[in-house]
């Protein structure tokens, strides 16, 4: 008998449930506080820290009896129906963006992404895939012939009260078909930029960036970051009953009282360079585009922050100095972009830890954070109300004037490392110092500060 086996073994003992087993720590599900006694064991065999989560007596019932189904047996309709209820009912319940339905050669997985983080659920026989897939096909409308090209379709679900809707991907894998389903927007998101986390320097920087009657403001970062979110905040104080704010987008993500919102569409010939040449005849005072992704469309919205409009968009770029490298290869030359940039704001999105059980280490943390620290650091324990001690997401900022200092050195061609030094030196904050603040002030934990921006701060 390995260890997995050991450790399911005492697990159906104590009537636990073994979720996942990772290089670093074992995920048990218990419908109460374990015992010392089941604590003990587990640690004989692995030799692992031990994260307890609580579940309900029924949901474990279901997981065990469907974790040890014979090879080739199938499920039951009943079964089924009442496993994917569960999954469906605890990634609304967990405020998970996205399911993950993913076939393996011996095992069957499901990952919950929560808070941008997936987490495993206890894995299921590769028998059940072809039934799974099948019936969230039936509920998606989709083909259930077709299993040679990816699908899309809708799920629309009552969980309560609640009607909740889910957008389903399929895609052709080694050992079946994986389906991802998307949690769509249940309640309308509030768009107040004093609640993205942004600290006040930062926010007094950005607000004085948007009263700027013409220009360009960029707001950076990977897929994921939260650049929508503070896309649509900046416009929420734009959008006043004298302004004509038209926007680009792809797709329209929210649509927004007050705005001229319109979609490419590129089989009909409507890309981000038709749009923006049709909306500049639209007498508009404010324009959102919502992502530069080429040269054209750069030039494009260079020339209308040049020419009287407030310009807002999106560039996939890891820094503010990196963002004016980025602009400099979509041959935008310098003397042109520091004539219309106002501010480039880049940001990442960090798990906050869980306000119940975050506990203050009574070590000091590798560096000292912060000059007036004591240099203590906070940790993740986890409880009943979280998930492996996080609660919600909130967002790094690092934010860049472009004032008429660092435009003129712009223009002299000085390099990023020179360019970042004068910014810095002008108060600017990057992201891994606003990152170690949160941590210092018990928001996030220096580890995922890590995780999300490595280990160098250069």
């Amino acid at each position: 008998m390995n260890t997995a086996q050991q450790l399911c073994v005492i697990c159906q003992r104590y009537n636990t449930l073994l979720i996942e087993e990772t290089d670093h720590t074992l995920r048990i599900a218990s419908s109460a506080s374990p015992t010392e006694q089941m604590l003990s064991a587990l640690r004989f065999i692995s030799n692992k820290p031990i994260e307890i989560e609580i579940w309900p007596v029924r949901r474990i019932a279901l997981w065990q009896a469907l974790s040890t189904l014979p090879v080739n047996k199938e499920v039951s309709g009943l079964s089924l129906t009442e496993l994917l209820n569960e999954v469906l009912s605890t990634a609304i319940q967990q405020r998970a963006s996205d399911i993950h339905f993913e076939p393996g050669q011996t095992t069957y997985r499901i990952r919950l992404r929560i808070d941008g983080v997936l987490h495993v659920q206890p894995l299921l026989p590769c028998s059940i895939a072809a039934q799974i897939t099948a019936r969230l096909k039936v509920l998606a409308n989709l083909d259930i012939a077709e299993k040679r090209l990816p699908q899309d379709g809708q799920i629309d679900y009552q969980d309560g009260e609640h009607q909740v809707s889910f957008r389903v991907s399929t895609l052709p894998c080694r050992y079946g078909e994986k389906l991802v389903l998307r949690l769509q927007q249940q309640h309308t998101q509030s768009f107040d930029i004093g609640a993205l986390g942004m600290p006040a320097a930062e926010a007094a920087r950005f607000h004085r960036a948007l009263t700027s009657p013409q220009g360009l403001i960029l707001i950076t970062g990977p897929t994921g970051s939260g650049k929508t979110h503070s896309l649509y905040s900046a416009l929420a104080i734009l959008n006043q009953i004298h302004r004509n704010i038209c926007t680009v987008e792809d797709p329209i993500e929210i649509p927004f009282s007050g705005l001229n919102q319109t979609q490419l569409n590129t089989k009909a010939g409507l890309t981000y360079s038709t749009l923006l040449r049709a909306l500049l005849r639209q007498d508009p005072d404010v324009i959102m585009i919502g992502e530069i992704r080429d040269s054209e469309t750069a030039d494009i919205a260079i020339k209308a922050s040049q020419t009287g409009h407030l310009v807002l968009s999106t560039l996939h770029t890891y820094s503010t100095i990196g963002t004016l490298m980025r602009l400099e290869q979509l041959n935008i030359p310098r003397e042109v972009l520091t004539s219309s940039l106002r501010l480039i704001m880049t940001q990442r999105l960090v798990r906050k830890l869980c306000l119940h059980c975050r506990q203050q280490s009574k070590t000091p943390s590798e560096r000292p954070l912060l000059a007036t620290s004591p240099a203590l650091h906070w940790q993740a324990k986890g409880c009943h109300r979280c998930y492996s001690g996080y609660y919600g997401r909130t967002a790094l900022f690092e934010v860049l004037p472009v004032s008429e200092t660092l435009g003129t050195l712009i223009t002299q061609g000085q390099n990023a490392a020179e360019l970042e030094t004068i910014a810095r030196q002008s108060g600017m904050a990057t992201l891994f110092e606003n990152g170690c603040r949160a941590a210092d002030f018990g928001i996030t934990s220096l580890e995922e500060v890590y995780r999300v921006l490595g280990h160098n701060d250069g």
